[in-house]
């Protein structure tokens, strides 16, 4: 198992003028870090308007600093969202495709659609063309990254024959990943042939096993979106490693549960709006029992009772990531500052899982 540093560049208030100037830097300095220890992957998302939680709404624009910063390791969109207008299709593939030719072919293509109220009605999206709109999105991707001249003429997109340029390095193209959170887009992206990103909050590694089941399975009938099968699962996980268990815990205490209930309560939000709107919840219905689901169950102690986190000191983070290991994880995505972790607590973390764990789950 690979082990990436995964980051939603969260600002807690109250902000200063130098607030998110802070956190950006601190960010870049994690990326640093990381490639320095041999870490697989840094990913970040694309998130609009979520204060607090994520400031990251260009992380094109940030991947451009981190590949003139780093030599080795890869950079993971988590996610470009793809439903338009977040991004045209085309506009998405030039941005990517000048990622990888940056940093010399490093770029992991992660997309997704979007899961909040906030984001999808702020730029005028039905809810229920998410996932049309980002398949039509990713095929028209594919296809000006791979053909010398592109031409398209789909249901929601028309666009004539043009050359579109750059072209990334990595041929045929760069790995392609999907984001998932319900049962049902476990499987979608194994039939489509992407990676796994397997954003699943507050869930313990033996729940994670069923659906990384269910990834494999679509997989066994994959017809590719891509021009080859990116088989390779991922989840996320809040990560904090220090010299004991105790300072770890006290450390991660109030990020880690402020985290999962706050991420809870973003997802409530299309919950909501779709029972306002009398839908059926289309092709998000596992916001429907999430809609009014109390989120304060989330606690930092269940959190690590259920082993839905990694907090700890080595051999106790070793232990817990041996059982992502086991239900069948190849790359761990570490998130390490989820809301107010101290900078230098942050960089440690990253440093004792990059000596001391990774090697044991290499």
């Amino acid at each position: 198992m690979q082990f990436g540093i995964f980051c939603e560049i969260p600002v807690p208030r109250p902000w200063t003028p130098g607030s998110e100037r802070a956190a950006y830097q601190h960010t870049l300095a994690q990326a640093v870090r990381a490639d320095e220890l041999g870490y697989h992957s840094f990913w970040t998302v694309e998130h609009h308007f979520l204060e607090e939680f994520s400031h990251c709404s260009a992380p094109g624009v940030l991947y451009g600093a981190v590949a003139a910063r780093t030599r080795q390791i890869r950079i993971g969109h988590g996610v470009r969202l793809l439903p338009f207008p977040y991004n045209h299709p085309i506009r998405a593939a030039e941005a990517a495709a000048v990622i990888d030719v940056i940093s010399d072919g490093r770029l992991e293509f992660g997309t997704g659609r979007s899961s909040t109220r906030t984001e999808l009605e702020a730029f005028g999206i039905d809810p229920e063309q998410t996932r049309p709109l980002w398949d039509e999105a990713l095929e028209m991707i594919v296809g000006a990254w791979t053909q010398d001249v592109f031409e398209w003429h789909g249901p929601r997109f028309d666009f004539p024959p043009r050359r579109v340029i750059p072209k990334p390095i990595q041929q045929p193209h760069p790995p392609l990943w999907v984001a998932s959170t319900s049962l049902e887009s476990h499987e979608i992206a194994g039939r489509r042939g992407l990676g796994l990103l397997s954003f699943t909050l507050g869930v313990p590694p033996e729940d994670l096993a069923e659906r990384l089941r269910l990834y494999r399975k679509g997989l066994a009938e994959a017809k590719p979106v891509g021009k080859f099968v990116n088989q390779r699962a991922a989840t996320f996980t809040m990560v904090h490693c220090a010299e004991t268990t105790a300072e770890a815990m006290a450390t991660a205490r109030e990020s880690f549960q402020w985290y999962a209930q706050t991420g809870v309560r973003q997802i409530q939000t299309l919950g909501t709006w779709q029972e306002e709107l009398k839908r059926d919840y289309a092709s998000y219905a596992y916001t429907k029992p999430i809609a009014k689901m109390d989120s304060s169950f989330l606690t930092f102690d269940y959190l690590t009772t259920t082993g839905s986190c990694i907090v700890g000191d080595p051999d106790r983070c070793i232990e817990i990531a041996k059982r992502y290991r086991a239900a069948g994880c190849d790359l761990l995505l570490c998130m390490m500052q989820p809301y107010a972790i101290p900078e230098e607590k942050v960089l440690r973390s990253i440093e004792l899982v990059g000596r001391y764990v990774m090697p044991e789950l290499a």
